[in-house]
């Protein structure tokens, strides 16, 4: 049903890339889509955009075979499954600072039995697809993204962890260096040292673990560690040519 193989590629460990979708224009997010990511970070956190303004970009991801991730406001059921529900492929909850957190994203993210989702697929229609079809690939073909950002869900991550029905951890470097108590120092030495704590407890997991950069030599050396689901700063900063080229070098360099 989806038109993405990414649940696939993650438990065959491949490198997936990613970019930050700025503008919520869908002749903007025609244009980010021939760089062919194999994913877009559409931002509903920090952005001012209100969620009626993304279901046709995720909708058009959805056709490029890209995966569109909505990151949510907040773990919230509304957010969650309304994101879900306008088209999103994975969804991205930020501030994940526990298991008992990540149990409530769970059960907010997946159709019974495994959660408690409500069931209105609205982009189904625009897909050509009927809601019982959404209802039987859903919990198989779609992602959750649990973001850990604090110095809390880093002592409590071997929990996290062990828990099923998540396909994804993201490391937020900025947030991380906030809960150390050093904002915006991103590069200090207890945050790498927590990113590669954490890259080595990952493996044989079967997750897929990710963060996010603006320099693509950052995202080359996150990389290498073992971050093979990487935001590579964004179409606005790199323009296309440059996106191109970057993804085109670590495809060769690290890709399967």
């Amino acid at each position: 049903m989806y038109p993405s193989d990414i649940r696939q590629k993650i438990a065959n460990n491949e490198l997936l890339l990613g970019t930050s979708l700025f503008s919520r224009e869908p002749h903007v997010a025609a244009a980010i889509y021939t760089a062919k990511p194999d994913w877009v970070w559409i931002d509903q956190e920090h952005s001012p955009w209100g969620t009626e303004s993304i279901g046709m970009i995720c909708v058009m991801a959805r056709q490029a075979g890209i995966v569109g991730v909505i990151r949510v406001p907040w773990n919230d059921p509304a957010h969650i499954k309304k994101a879900y529900d306008v088209g999103a492929t994975g969804v991205m909850v930020p501030q994940v600072d526990n298991p008992e957190e990540v149990a409530k994203a769970i059960n907010y993210a997946k159709y019974p039995p495994i959660g408690n989702r409500g069931i209105a697929p609205f982009f189904a229609g625009m897909m050509g697809l009927t809601q019982d079809d959404v209802i039987k690939h859903a919990n198989d073909e779609t992602l959750l993204i649990i973001q850990m950002e604090s110095v809390e869900a880093y002592e409590r991550v071997d929990e996290t962890l062990a828990m099923d029905n998540f396909e994804v951890l993201l490391v937020g470097p900025t947030d991380l260096s906030a809960s150390l108590g050093i904002p915006g120092q991103i590069h200090d030495d207890r945050v790498e040292q927590i990113m590669s704590d954490v890259a080595s407890k990952m493996a044989g997991t079967g997750k897929a673990l990710a963060t996010t950069f603006g320099d693509p030599e950052d995202c080359r050396r996150w990389i290498r560690e073992g971050y093979r689901m990487m935001n590579v700063s964004s179409v606005l900063s790199l323009g296309i040519t440059g996106t191109n080229k970057y993804y085109a070098e670590f495809r060769e360099e690290f890709g399967n």
